[in-house]
């Protein structure tokens, strides 16, 4: 990984922090099954994030930014040419980013590491790292990650029933990563690792269609 020289990469000298250490390395995991996540050039980007914040203590902080980031990726068309657009220079990316940052209120760390993607023009990659992420604070708690795909946004009471329902099958504690896809018309699609169970009404539509051919 290339070492930019610009403030958003510089070694880290806040206190319990060696001032030699690099803020985001991408040197060898230390975590035990960490699975195919270091195969990515985002899961090795969200593994440097994941260290500094465990050994920071700021795992919640961050995990929380990353929630509001993902949340605000989602709503404005802006953010997400920002990220994905090859015609916004570095310098643009690296303003915008530092003040997208403050908008949203992100934490210092995260705010640092954003600053780190547009420097080494990765915010495409900023999606695949929040999931990586949640992914790796999810495995430190114990937890099972579940992808849940929902037509509408599901509200915090049916988030709630839908873990303790997964908990039940799986035997274990269950982080969810929602993302909403209308394509999919209603009920929803999980995914547990490799295990998927599609419960869509366009599943079931196309089913019946299916059948209905024969």
């Amino acid at each position: 990984m290339h070492r930019s020289t610009s403030p958003a990469n510089r070694p880290a000298t806040r206190a319990g922090t060696p001032p030699w250490r690099p803020l985001f390395r991408m040197g060898p995991n230390p975590l035990e099954n960490s699975g195919g996540i270091q195969a990515s050039l985002a899961g090795r980007y969200a593994m440097a994030l994941f260290e500094l914040a465990r050994d920071e203590k700021q795992l919640d902080a961050v995990s929380a930014s990353l929630a509001t980031l993902k949340s605000a990726l989602a709503e404005s068309d802006e953010l997400r040419r920002l990220t994905t657009s090859p015609l916004v220079t570095r310098e643009e990316a690296t303003a915008a980013a530092a003040a997208a940052a403050q908008i949203m209120a992100l934490d210092d760390l995260t705010a640092k590491f954003l600053g780190v993607l547009a420097q080494n023009r990765r915010l495409s990659q900023i999606g695949p790292v929040i999931k990586a992420f949640g992914t790796l604070a999810a495995r430190h708690r114990g937890e099972i990650t579940a992808e849940v795909t929902s037509a509408h946004p599901l509200s915090d009471d049916q988030v709630v029933s839908l873990k303790a329902k997964l908990k039940s099958q799986l035997g274990s504690d269950v982080s969810i990563d929602l993302s909403i896809d209308p394509a999919i018309l209603g009920g929803l699609i999980v995914k547990v690792g490799s295990q998927q169970t599609d419960g869509s009404i366009r599943t079931k539509l196309n089913t019946l269609a299916n059948a209905m051919k024969g």
